[in-house]
């Protein structure tokens, strides 16, 4: 469900993504081409800033944002999401916060202040709060990685955590296509 903030932003969002009739997208939201919004996921961006604005949440082509995902700012602060990035099941990406491409987000992870840069994967159930990750880090799951942690401990992303990376953003490529099809069935 598309839908207007109190501001009066509505969500712009390409033909060539597909949003899940269950999900719900509110405010200043731009979803661009090929990405895949699936069941009950939210991507609210509608509170202002002491300004009386907001920045947009953006979600770059090839992306997915999987089920029960939540998307929200603080304050009207910016989000981008990257290109050919996977956001896992029921995971938490709060503004400020800026995601680069071809990054995967596990299940049940939080983001929240943070700057995720390119090629990083962040496994099931970890927090990153208030630090840039540098490209191809590797997070296991359950981590807290906050500005005290020591970035250095963490490995660099291994050729099958990218290959299953690469295989989830394609797959949920080709569901856009799929539902795409299905829309005329209805």
């Amino acid at each position: 469900m598309l839908r207007k903030n109190p501001s009066g932003h509505t969500p712009q969002v390409s033909t060539k993504a597909y949003i899940d009739p269950t999900a719900i997208i509110c405010g200043r939201v731009i979803i661009h081409d090929y990405v895949y919004v699936g069941p009950y996921a939210v991507i609210r961006a509608d509170e202002l800033n002491s300004e009386g604005d907001m920045e947009p949440i953006v979600i770059h082509s090839y992306s997915n944002i999987q089920d029960g995902v939540v998307i929200h700012s603080r304050a009207g602060a910016p989000v981008t999401i990257g290109s050919g990035t996977s956001i896992a099941h029921r995971a938490i990406v709060h503004g400020p916060c800026q995601v680069d491409e071809r990054v995967f987000i596990g299940f049940n992870s939080v983001l929240f202040n943070c700057h995720i840069r390119t090629g990083c994967v962040i496994r099931y159930n970890a927090v990153v709060d208030g630090v840039t990750l540098p490209e191809k880090t590797y997070i296991p799951s359950t981590e807290r990685v906050g500005p005290d942690s020591e970035l250095k401990k963490y490995r660099t992303v291994d050729p099958a955590s990218l290959l299953f990376s690469e295989e989830v953003a394609n797959t949920n490529v080709a569901l856009v296509e799929g539902y795409q099809l299905l829309r005329n069935e209805f």
